[in-house]
């Protein structure tokens, strides 16, 4: 089993959201959602550096300010729009930060624990070489059907109960480890043997819409509910 080694967090974050404006740096339970991730990622010792890409003069200055042991790249103009690909920014990231390995995740994964990611590094190098890369993924155990009506993971005349369905998994985009050879040679962040790795459901939101940002702040506030009648 290898040792967790020479690991940089890579954290892109665009100033302009379309769904949800301002998203990376709106107040999420009091907080900049931002504040989050970053210091998460900054509770795993695992991590060397953690890495900020973003375009952002509000996010690059509340970063500077808040966190100061955090290095921030300034997004180049080529890079902000947002339908350029994520392997593009982080080509452009890991270029300009060299590591062995890279973990990337988003500001937008609030809940995620640093426990998770400890848990998701030290997976990762237990397996490495066999499998090239890891992504977060979520578990499910319900009905899905094709756009056409078709079952996907079920057979309508054997109705099993859904605990009972072979489990599917979804990308949740809550972290992806990769090395640093391997993405260059690729230009992507998932390699030729990627390692499922699931994530609580509770930690896996995303944000993406509206309803995303609302059901992250009360899970949060829940949290620090709990949090504090623990003390």
């Amino acid at each position: 089993m290898l040792q967790v080694q020479d690991v940089v967090a890579l954290v892109p974050m665009r100033h302009h959201s379309e769904r949800v404006p301002g998203k990376n740096y709106r107040p999420l339970a009091g907080r900049p959602l931002y504040t989050y991730i970053l210091e998460t990622l900054l509770a795993v010792p695992e991590i060397r550096l953690v890495v900020v890409d973003t375009d952002s003069p509000v996010i690059r200055e509340g970063v500077h300010a808040r966190y100061p042991q955090v290095l921030v790249l300034e997004r180049p103009p080529h890079l902000r729009d947002g339908r350029i690909p994520m392997n593009e920014v982080l080509r452009h990231d890991v270029q300009q930060v060299p590591a062995a390995f890279y973990l990337q995740t988003h500001s937008t994964n609030p809940l995620l624990r640093p426990e998770t990611v400890r848990r998701a590094l030290q997976t990762f190098f237990a397996h490495w070489p066999e499998y090239d890369s890891l992504f977060g993924v979520t578990r499910w155990q319900t009905r899905l059907w094709t756009a056409d009506g078709k079952p996907i993971n079920h057979d309508p005349d054997v109705l099993l109960r859904t605990q009972d369905l072979p489990p599917v998994y979804e990308e949740n985009s809550t972290l992806y480890i990769f090395d640093r050879d391997g993405f260059l040679r690729r230009g992507n962040r998932l390699g030729k043997r990627p390692l499922l790795f699931e994530v609580p459901r509770e930690e896996a939101i995303d944000i993406d819409e509206e309803v995303d940002f609302r059901m992250a702040e009360c899970l949060m506030q829940w949290r620090q509910r709990q949090a504090g009648r623990a003390l």
